[in-house]
């Protein structure tokens, strides 16, 4: 037989157990990026920290762009008025550039991690 603290400890622990996946799915916050006439609007921002996040780029040129960064490894092709999904980080504090592969002299950003 139980005791009354053996049955809330079990109780906490299951509920720990059936609780945690639910933090799993959690959404990662989401920051929109817009192509507008070759150029990334807007052209910084800040995330935070040890944190994964889903970016949105949408492009309101007729033309395509190819959304591209070295620093955070990321390397997708954005049709024109369309959009796409990229998720990145969790990153360490500092600067990540990304460009436009097809416009690199006018489309250009910076994401701040802090």
């Amino acid at each position: 037989m139980f005791s009354a603290a053996r049955f809330g400890l079990l109780a906490s622990v299951l509920g720990c157990l059936l609780l945690a996946p639910l933090s799993a799915l959690a959404k990662p916050p989401e920051y929109v990026i817009v192509i507008k006439d070759h150029l990334f609007h807007p052209a910084e921002i800040k995330i935070p920290a040890g944190t994964k996040v889903k970016l949105v780029i949408r492009n309101e040129d007729p033309t395509p762009e190819e959304f591209e960064s070295y620093d955070f490894n990321r390397e997708k092709i954005v049709g024109g008025n369309s959009q796409i999904k990229v998720f990145v980080g969790p990153l360490k504090p500092g600067r990540y550039e990304f460009f436009g592969e097809f416009n690199p002299g006018t489309a250009q950003g910076l994401l701040i991690v802090e």
